[in-house]
């Protein structure tokens, strides 16, 4: 057998690639783990943190507090409420009933819930999926059960809307798909959730409604270290531990539990800035190519950004809300990719969590002017969201003035956003001022050319 000169330099060669690749990503992991740290000294972060590249976990680390009395910290195997994230659980049921022909997405939901009133005739599966549904949010201030929002929706008159024309995100789609999905199984959603959910994908350390007196669950707490109770009104809420949740991910991007066209109707949302039932987005083909999804519930908070072509999952989970955690993710993926990074501040919209109730858009805007002016190294103030979420806020109050001025001086400060003239436009939409949503959905339209919410209203306006 013959040897090559060369072999033992291209060996060399290969052990150096090896080795480099393995520094370079200590290095990555020492940097995030840097950033992490800072931000909990700072106080804008305590959690627990996962970071896969290249299909291996390179950072994962507990940093912070287990509740609010600081005697206990966090631990990988503490378990996070992820708010909205848990309704990847119904909505994956709900195909997966599909998959075996218990259900059809066309199905109106009477056939189902007969109880509920005739307007349970015109929404079907799909609407609920969508929130196209037309229905009100869950009365959160009354309501103390599943039995007392049931009673809410057999008291509703009249939809918001005609069922497809429009989109209202809001729980009370996501309650009735959980309540369908247990007429049809003829078992709790909790337990269904256990045994065709969590025990398939091995998320053995996962529960649904955990109580107080559950041991290893996270509990949040506010900045003035005020420990919220677990307790819901609404049920079918799942917590997960940080090994869990990866392995959640690894199923839907390998189908383990439905297929792919399965995953394409809730992985996609009806347009452009909505919601799915996976959150949000992409695939090639057969193949899911990014998913996105974040969650809140009183002081919690969840992300998880998957990107499978680069073999890459960050995931962030706190029990101490900043509204950051997207500016932790964007270092995060500067870092993995070599690129600068800022590091992440307080997000202003804690700020004025407390107060939107008291103060009006034009003290939003005056407030939040002196806090960029004084404040700017503690708070971040270079993207739109924080002012779009106050503005959303409003809207949902049905207080449009105060909506419509914090959304204008939104678009002000991002004038290139075609997201911004998006809000605005629906702002004015719902006050019933036609001219100026005509001209703001025409902004964001040119803005943004692919915006199908945008296109379909200013063809309904311009008639």
């Amino acid at each position: 057998m013959k040897f090559s000169p060369t072999a033992p330099l291209m060996l060399s060669v290969f052990i150096l690639i090896i080795t480099y690749t393995g520094y370079g990503q200590k290095n990555k992991a020492a940097e995030i783990d840097s950033v992490m740290k800072r931000a909990n000294r700072l106080g804008v972060f305590n959690g627990n943190v996962l970071v896969a590249d290249g299909n291996k976990v390179i950072y994962r680390s507990s940093i912070g507090k287990a509740d609010a009395s600081g005697k206990t910290m966090l631990t990988a195997d503490y378990r996070f409420d992820i708010g909205s994230i848990s309704k990847e659980f119904n909505g994956v049921g709900i195909m997966l009933l599909k998959e075996e022909g218990k259900l059809s997405l066309d199905d109106k939901i009477s056939k189902y819930l007969p109880e509920l009133p005739a307007w349970a005739n015109k929404i079907t599966i799909l609407n609920l999926l969508q929130y196209t549904s037309g229905l009100p949010n869950i009365k959160w201030k009354t309501v103390k059960s599943d039995a007392d929002i049931m009673n809410d929706l057999k008291k509703l008159d009249t939809l918001q809307f005609e069922p497809g024309t429009n989109y209202y995100y809001n729980n009370n789609n996501v309650f009735l798909q959980r309540q369908i999905i247990g007429r049809i199984t003829g078992m709790p959603f909790n337990e269904f959730v256990k045994q065709r959910l969590l025990i398939p994908c091995k998320m053995d350390h996962s529960v649904v409604d955990p109580a107080n007196t559950d041991k290893l669950v996270a509990r949040c707490f506010n900045n003035d270290g005020v420990q919220d109770s677990l307790d819901s009104p609404m049920s079918g809420w799942t917590a997960v531990t940080l090994e869990d949740f990866y392995k959640w991910d690894k199923a839907l991007i390998t189908y383990r539990l439905i297929s792919p066209a399965a995953t394409r109707a809730i992985l996609y949302s009806s347009a452009p800035d909505r919601q799915s039932g996976l959150g949000g987005g992409g695939m090639k083909g057969d193949s899911i190519i990014r998913h996105t999804h974040d969650g809140t519930n009183h002081n919690y908070q969840a992300l998880i950004v998957s990107d499978p072509p680069k073999g890459r999952v960050v995931i962030l989970l706190t029990n101490n809300k900043q509204n950051n955690l997207g500016e932790f993710d964007r270092a995060i993926q500067n870092i993995l990719d070599g690129k600068p990074y800022a590091q992440p501040k307080k997000s202003a919209l804690t700020f004025f969590q407390n107060s939107l109730d008291t103060i009006g858009g034009r003290q939003v805007i005056d407030r939040y002017k002196e806090l960029r002016m004084i404040q700017n190294r503690e708070y971040g103030f270079d993207n739109e969201s924080v002012l779009n979420s106050i503005g959303y806020y409003y809207l949902g109050k049905g207080r449009f003035d105060d909506a419509i001025a914090v959304f204008e001086y939104n678009t002000k400060l991002f004038p290139s956003s075609g997201n911004v003239f998006d809000s605005l436009g629906e702002a004015y939409y719902k006050k019933g001022d036609k001219q100026n949503a005509l001209l703001n959905y025409k902004n964001s339209l040119a803005l943004n050319p692919g915006n199908t919410t945008a296109q379909r209203i200013i063809a309904e306006l311009s008639q």
